[in-house]
């Protein structure tokens, strides 16, 4: 059995300078950025040397396209989710459902609506 159910995640964007805008104003850090091949990429900050699971916001329309119904990827917002939820609506997305306990052992969750249009959840055990 692997130990990670998830290698890497890749978000939609239709405009990348307000996307990643938007996703450095949640996080209060700025992404780096590369070009591969067509696609415009910015990176969401993880420990890769140490085994951690990152992602991506990603331009790239020949072969994405923004979806409030399709994939759901839930962000680490470790320690408290509701420093980063605090910070949606001035980024320019929405918040859809506040912080909502799912269980002791498993945290908290809350889904944004992003500058995009993406659904994402937000989510951290405090």
């Amino acid at each position: 059995m692997n130990t990670h159910a998830l290698n890497w995640f890749e978000v939609p964007v239709t405009d990348f300078d307000r996307a990643k805008k938007f996703y450095e104003t949640l996080f209060d850090y700025q992404m780096p950025e590369s070009t591969m091949g067509p696609a415009r990429m910015g990176f969401f900050l993880y420990d890769f040397m140490n085994g951690g699971r990152g992602g991506a916001i990603v331009h790239n329309p020949d072969f994405y396209t923004p979806s409030a119904n399709g994939t759901l990827v839930y962000l680490n917002c470790e320690p408290d989710l509701q420093v980063i939820l605090d910070r949606v609506t001035t980024a320019g997305g929405k918040e859809l459902q506040g912080k909502t306990l799912i269980s002791p052992e498993l945290g908290y969750w809350a889904i944004i609506l992003d500058c995009e249009g993406n659904r994402v959840a937000l989510h951290s055990m405090k």
